[in-house]
């Protein structure tokens, strides 16, 4: 699935002029509400997370709230490809039904794009205590 800004929406034209939404912000706003629902650890692949890591220690980098997140966005609808890392022991099936669900609901009152469809990939699993950093060594007790 590639970018594209949206052009003028039908609700969003008006006698006293146009809004037009660019597809970055369709793409964030799917970001953050797949992000809102528990049991997703976080969005994106490997790379695309490394990727966002680095972003994140350059001062005056844009956020990673796209990140995992391609969007089609069309006159009227859009569509969604959402790549999710899932905390261990969620439910896939369920996960999915209440991210597809909270994705569409916030694009669709945000920006009043009928959104098409919503596709989910799992790239990973996140388990516990995986980003936990490892313990500083212990001074010795005894020299």
């Amino acid at each position: 699935m590639t970018e594209a800004n949206t052009s003028a929406a039908g609700p969003l034209v008006t006698s006293q002029g146009t809004t037009t939404i660019a597809s970055t912000v369709v793409q964030k706003i799917a970001g953050l509400a797949a992000r809102e629902i528990p049991g997703v650890y976080d969005l994106g692949g490997g790379a695309a997370r490394a990727f966002g890591v680095l972003r994140e220690r350059i001062p005056g980098a844009s956020g990673s709230a796209g990140q995992g997140v391609s969007v089609e966005v069309g006159e009227k609808q859009a569509a969604v490809d959402l790549q999710l890392v899932v905390e261990y022991g969620v439910s896939i099936a369920d996960l999915a039904r209440a991210v597809r669900a909270n994705t569409i609901t916030a694009i669709e009152q945000m920006t009043a794009l009928e959104v098409v469809e919503v596709d989910i990939t799992v790239n990973d699993v996140h388990l516990p205590g995986e980003d936990e950093a490892p313990a500083e060594e212990q001074p010795a007790r005894v020299e």
